[in-house]
């Protein structure tokens, strides 16, 4: 299995693991907590067997950060410090990612989507905003569907809403997944920061076979779609790993793209879709464009003037 996309990622679904041979290790870079901000509360919760590690960071409306496959809170560098500013941010390592216990349940994004309804409340939380990017997109949107009452306002970074989302050449990539592939990746980033924080470090192998599990299942959840009763914006790169057809394909089952919104946008529909330009699935959740784009949305805030109400001075 060709793993110098395991290198070159720094937290994406487990799925997007490709590219040619490896041929040395890449260069170290310097770790991401360096240029995250201090949390003002850290900490340990259990939650249905799985014992989760928070962090809640800055003040103001909470924003619930889920982050990506292998990855743990730190991996949105600048971008959490950016949502901080503003934002009381609540980050969650996710099962068996960063400071969080593996347990010995499987990864499911729908018991995951559990354990933070569960994780919230235990925090004093009743209603947040949510971002997930890539599995941690997954989780996001299985905690939506569940726990609508809980979601004020949903992102969706990188996330399908089916297996076939991804482009056909990243499905058996994604089926490769397991521990057999762990000694390979000790000279990558993932493993190295897994190493560095995780409480039993020898659990990577059973993390791979977790999440590559997961990952094998086929899912469609263009069903579940329709109880997203909340606004949503969908976030993707424009060379993501995302079939472009499959983007536009949720933002119609949204209610979005599927007639002119009006010259006077009398048939604006309410969720939103953005397109980064010059952005891969991989790097999206540390692309300055992700808080710039998500924060509008998230903080409700309105639009330009359209050019009737220039003209007419409203």
């Amino acid at each position: 299995m060709p793993v110098k996309a395991f290198i070159v990622m720094l937290g994406t679904i487990a799925a997007s693991f490709v590219a040619p041979t490896i041929v040395q290790p890449a260069q170290e870079e310097p770790t991401m907590q360096s240029v995250t901000p201090k949390p003002i509360k850290s900490g340990h919760a259990a939650v249905n067997g799985v014992n989760y590690y928070y962090a809640i960071y800055g003040t103001g409306e909470p924003l619930l950060l889920l982050h990506g496959g292998l990855g743990q809170i730190e991996m949105f560098g600048p971008n959490l410090t950016k949502l901080a500013q503003s934002r009381q941010v609540i980050g969650v390592d996710l099962q068996g990612h960063g400071r969080s216990e593996l347990g010995a349940r499987e990864f499911s994004f729908v018991d995951v989507g559990d354990d933070v309804a569960g994780l919230l409340k235990k925090l004093g939380y009743d209603k947040v905003d949510v971002l997930g990017y890539s599995l941690g997109g997954g989780v996001a949107f299985q905690f939506a569907v569940q726990h609508p009452d809980m979601v004020r306002r949903l992102v969706l970074v990188s996330t399908p809403f089916a297996q076939d989302g991804f482009y056909p050449e990243i499905l058996p990539q994604m089926a490769a997944l397991g521990a057999a592939m762990a000694e390979q990746m000790k000279e990558t980033p993932m493993y190295k920061s897994y190493v560095a924080i995780a409480p039993h470090p020898q659990d990577f192998p059973k993390l791979l076979d977790r999440v590559g599990a997961c990952l094998r299942k086929s899912y469609d959840w263009s069903a579940e779609v329709k109880k997203l009763t909340m606004p949503v914006m969908l976030i993707y790169g424009d060379s993501d790993m995302i079939r472009p057809e499959h983007v536009v394909k949720f933002y119609q089952l949204l209610g979005g793209g599927l007639r002119d919104a009006g010259w006077q946008r009398e048939q604006m529909p309410r969720n939103r879709l953005a397109v980064l330009p010059n952005v891969t699935h991989y790097e999206i959740g540390l692309a300055p464009q992700l808080a710039d784009t998500a924060l509008p949305f998230l903080n409700g805030e309105g639009r330009g003037k359209s050019w009737d109400e220039q003209l007419s001075g409203k």
